[in-house]
């Protein structure tokens, strides 16, 4: 196994990084590129001896990181931003290379975001306050104790910036981390190893490793010193990390699926109204926050799909490295088998395909919108993650609610109406972590973020995620009892 790989003229080391230093593993994995399935190189594949190592060199990194004071604390990770900001371009097409999203998405938004995830979070923690109040002449006063080594587990669809999403809260509030990535995409996780190094930050502080699945994921979940774990991925893989993490009764951060609903009333602008529907296609359907359901009011139904017939099917699919391309492909074959049996049930159950609804060539999917679908199918119930969409008409407000909660999920939803009261009425009765009105994808990282029913558990962003990475401690203190004499 060669230790490093060139990656679109950039040098990635394929190894763990554990305890300041790079490791090995006696197995590999070949990473491909879903852009037209080359490997890329052979990474090294962890297991429970390189979690255990990782998990170690966490608890033991760990007293002097907590101990460390906010300013400097604050300071590393900036500097650590520092680092992103310079190499933003080597970041960014390494990503777009392992995982297929559009070049320009990660130069312009993506990787300047990573920078801001490490900015944001080194500022909250500098103005972490909460104000003391008192019981009875008694003085409460309220502080956040780092609470240890933290699991931070993420997905495939946008790597890096999901994993400082995480490892930015994590290290500001004095814990260390180990960062597991995603099998499929797991090349700049190793860059962002090499760029806190060059940032200073201590030894063990950050740990990442490679590797498939529970093959590494089990040992690292169960293990007795992970003081607390966050994951964004799929139901199923979060109910086996919260059974895993269940025998130490380690408090866990679930951000899963979605099959988020986009409402649009017959008061919308048409034109914004389609402008929505048209992104949820972003990075291929590929977003959990995605509003794969299209629920429309039955009086504008065939102008709107008129228009977003129109509009889809202009849109350019081809080479995420491409300016001109506005849909890359899927991540990985699985994944586009997946995509495809999805759209093939729902055509033989009845379901009729007025945009796509077929592979391309390569790990393409043309962008599909499914009409004619029953509530309680499969493809209007169950999360696809590809670009798919289906459309349902709606009579009334009531009807909108009713469909729109009608799943076991509940991670966002979007509303288009021209009318404000109508907005209030609807966004208040919706069951979803996030709702956009007018608007898609505006985040405010001072805001909570997560997902309601088996959407997820729990919420990060702003004081939230201190709140989870970080054991709340209220210390009461008695007016009297002072020793005069020693002030």
């Amino acid at each position: 196994m060669l230790d490093k790989i060139m990656v679109a003229g950039v040098s990635v080391d394929t190894r763990h990084w554990i305890g300041g230093r790079r490791v090995a593993s006696s197995g590999t994995f070949t990473d491909h590129s879903p852009i037209d399935g080359s490997a890329l190189g052979e990474i090294a594949r962890g297991g429970a001896d390189e979690a255990r190592a990782a998990v170690a060199a966490a608890r033991d990194a760990f007293p002097a990181w907590a101990a460390t004071s906010r300013t400097e604390r604050a300071r590393l990770l900036h500097a650590v931003a520092d680092g992103v900001e310079k190499r933003i371009e080597e970041l960014a097409i390494v990503e777009t290379t392992d995982n297929g999203a559009l070049l320009r998405s990660h130069r312009r938004g993506v990787m300047p975001r990573v920078a801001h995830n490490f900015r944001f979070f080194a500022d909250w923690l500098l103005s972490l306050d909460h104000e003391d109040f008192e019981t009875r002449g008694h003085t409460n006063h309220v502080s956040w104790d780092p609470a240890g080594p933290c699991v931070l587990i993420t997905p495939w669809n946008a790597p890096l910036m999901l994993a400082t999403w995480k490892v930015a809260p994590a290290l500001a509030a004095g814990n260390t981390v180990v960062l597991k990535p995603a099998e499929w995409s797991p090349l700049t996780a190793s860059l962002l190893a090499d760029i806190a190094a060059e940032a200073g930050l201590p030894a063990g502080v950050l740990n990442v490793v490679q590797g498939y699945g529970s093959e590494i994921g089990d040992a690292l979940t169960s293990h007795p010193d992970a003081r607390r774990i966050s994951f964004t991925g799929s139901v199923p893989t979060a109910k086996r990390i919260a059974e895993s993490a269940a025998a130490q009764l380690t408090p866990l951060s679930l951000e899963l699926g979605g099959k988020s609903p986009l409402l649009v009333f017959a008061d919308a602008d048409l034109e914004l109204a389609v402008d929505l529907a048209v992104e949820q296609y972003d990075n291929a359907g590929q977003v959990c926050l995605a509003g794969t359901r299209l629920l429309v009011e039955e009086t504008v139904a065939d102008e709107f799909t008129r228009r977003f017939v129109e509009r889809a099917t202009a849109l350019e699919q081809g080479d995420p490295r491409d300016e001109a391309t506005d849909i890359g492909p899927t991540i990985h074959p699985r994944q586009l088998e997946k995509i495809d049996g999805f759209v093939q049930r729902a055509v033989a159950a009845g379901a009729r395909a007025v945009v796509g609804g077929h592979r391309k060539d390569g790990q393409y999917y043309a962008p599909t919108l499914l009409t004619d679908v029953a509530q309680d199918s499969e493809i209007v119930q169950e999360e696809v993650f590809g670009p798919v969409l289906t459309l349902q008409t709606f009579a009334g407000e009531d009807e909108a609610v009713r469909l729109a909660n009608d799943t076991r999920f509940g991670l966002a939803a979007t509303v288009a109406t021209g009318d404000r009261d109508r907005a209030e009425r609807v966004t208040a009765r919706l069951v979803a972590g996030t709702v956009w009105v007018n608007c898609f994808f505006v985040r405010d990282l001072r805001a909570p973020f997560g997902g309601s029913r088996q959407s997820g558990v729990g919420r990060e962003g702003g004081t939230w995620s201190f709140d989870f990475y970080c054991d709340l401690k209220n210390t009461v203190t008695a007016p009297k009892g002072w020793n005069q004499d020693h002030g």
